[in-house]
């Protein structure tokens, strides 16, 4: 890993971290919070308490920039956790949890051969679907009850496309905006654009639940840590490593997700999980392992 082992690190941190939100998301939904409700507060929070912290000029250097970020806060925002909630009430949570499992694959195929700003070869094809393939073991946990239904899957479709997008526009701003700048942008544009849903949804959430222990303290986590201090440090760690070799550690959530699940909520771990835990890990080993040695050399020659 060498002189990048920092970002490596990061890296694994970031995706452990998001591996445990979905508990807490479901800790929220538990106590009367709609997706659309956590999401807007979760990115409300984050922005204000990022605001003694800011970097940069109030609007980008171009409109075509500012565009850009807006397009940010959509794919990596509002619509995002719009569609991956929305699809979630049309099909089974484990089918949501594979296809989104599918996001590094599809952000290597479209950096690659759309955007061409990173090479991937077969072995990282290869150590990415054998991760995939981990993922579903997980996500089952032993229970083969994975049914289709195109309404939900394409929306989980949707929302994966729309990392994907997120990932390739943050490599394009990269170096140009300091992560600061552009997490903040995210931050404002995902509740700006997520907005409008409230004139169709009515706002439900009161002060009386926003008190309560469990509520707020979930709250903070996915608004602060999750949030403030996740996408900032993912936009780093894309521009450091590549959106490629970044969002291969995201397999790693599902993962962090059954163990937070199996300490919080007491759900079990099957032997089959298990080998689908190692399955990832191996995935993830060989792919970084892989880039690891190309650098070294292209270093020495």
């Amino acid at each position: 890993m060498g002189n990048k082992t920092i970002y490596h690190i990061i890296a694994i941190v970031t995706a452990a971290i998001w591996g445990t939100t979905f508990i807490s998301s479901k800790i929220l939904l538990e106590h009367g919070l709609s997706p659309a409700e956590i999401m807007i507060l979760r990115f409300a929070m984050a922005y204000v308490c990022m605001l003694p912290f800011w970097r940069g000029g109030l609007f980008a250097k171009s409109w075509k920039d500012e565009l850009q970020m807006v397009v940010l806060g959509i794919t990596g925002g509002s619509m995002y956790f719009l569609l991956e909630n929305t699809a979630l009430v049309y099909t089974q949570a484990s089918n949501v949890a594979i296809i989104i499992a599918s996001t590094p694959l599809l952000t290597t195929l479209a950096v690659h051969f759309i955007s061409r700003q990173e090479r991937a070869d077969k072995r990282l094809y290869a150590c990415s679907l054998l991760s995939l393939v981990g993922v579903a073991l997980v996500v089952l946990n032993g229970e083969f009850i994975l049914k289709l239904n195109p309404m939900g899957d394409l929306l989980t479709l949707g929302a994966a496309v729309m990392w994907v997008i997120y990932s390739i526009i943050v490599l394009k701003l990269e170096g140009k905006y300091h992560p600061l700048m552009i997490t903040r942008k995210i931050f404002f544009y995902g509740v700006l654009t997520l907005a409008p849903y409230f004139l169709f949804q009515p706002w439900s959430v009161e002060w009386q639940m926003l008190a309560d222990k469990t509520v707020a303290g979930n709250l903070l986590f996915l608004g602060i840590v999750a949030s403030l201090i996740c996408y900032w440090s993912w936009n780093i760690v894309i521009e450091k490593l590549g959106a490629i070799h970044a969002t291969n550690y995201l397999y790693i959530n599902p993962i962090v997700a059954m163990i937070t699940a199996y300490v919080v909520l007491h759900e079990r771990i099957t032997p089959l999980a298990i080998v689908g835990t190692a399955l990832i890990l191996l995935g993830v080993y060989m792919a970084e392992r892989k880039k690891s040695g190309r650098q070294e050399d292209n270093e020495t020659n």
